[in-house]
């Protein structure tokens, strides 16, 4: 049985969340502040976080930049903020998905569902290798001259889509479909911050990426080895 740790100031929604989740065969664990939510997932070691960002003692974006130091856990915020500077901040700090307040506790499991589904199975192929880079899809690995790099599920499941590929360009509208769990509405600007996570990790500078290439007005593709 996994276990969610639901993070939400309001006991209300807390409840609700949890008693959904409850209801779908999770075990739903409540914090309702910032601090309460660290001490919560040391302690709980949870398989999915979902988050409010506006908690008490602790914002919930430092709350996730804490867990994201020692964990590559997937997180779904939960939040009323839906500025778009708000989402892109929540997914370059390492968010997987993001939904709006008011929400449907029906459509929050089934972004849980699809969420922890990623993380189980990735597609067929078990090892492949382009150049330096190695992603072993049963392990959810990837590592680069040998170094292993950490990636949240989402991350290495765009890096696994596009590296399976080397060469071929993908819209920001395909790499949306293959992550699956990822429900903006089309919200294509989360491949963008998660393109930027993923660069960072891989060590490659801003205007010189190395392994995921910008085709411009397009989307991305993975170099081929010699490109």
């Amino acid at each position: 049985m996994a276990t969610i740790l639901v993070v939400e100031d309001e006991p209300r929604i807390a409840r609700l969340v949890s008693d959904y989740l409850s209801q779908a065969g999770f075990r739903a664990v409540e914090a309702h502040d910032g601090p309460a939510a660290i001490d919560a997932y040391s302690a709980h070691r949870p398989d999915l976080l979902v988050i409010d960002l506006g908690l008490p003692g602790m914002d919930g974006l430092d709350v996730i930049r804490a867990i994201r130091l020692r964990s590559d856990v997937p997180i779904i915020i939960l939040s009323a903020r839906s500025e778009e500077t708000d989402r892109v901040v929540g997914l370059e700090l390492g968010a997987d998905d993001y939904v709006v307040k008011p929400f449907g506790p029906k459509e929050l499991v089934a972004r849980v569902r699809a969420l922890l589904r990623r993380m189980e199975s990735l597609g067929p192929e078990e090892v492949f290798r382009i150049g330096p880079v190695e992603v072993d899809v049963p392990r959810m690995r990837v590592s680069v001259d040998g170094s292993e790099i950490d990636l949240t599920p989402t991350e290495f499941q765009l890096v696994a889509t596009l590296a399976a590929q080397p060469g071929r360009v993908f819209t920001r509208g395909q790499l949306l479909d293959a992550v699956r769990g990822i429900s903006f509405e089309s919200y294509e600007r989360a491949v963008d911050a998660h393109v930027k996570n993923i660069r960072r990790k891989f060590g490659s500078k801003p205007r010189q990426p190395q392994f995921i290439l910008t085709v411009h007005g397009v989307g991305y593709k993975f170099a081929e080895v010699g490109s």
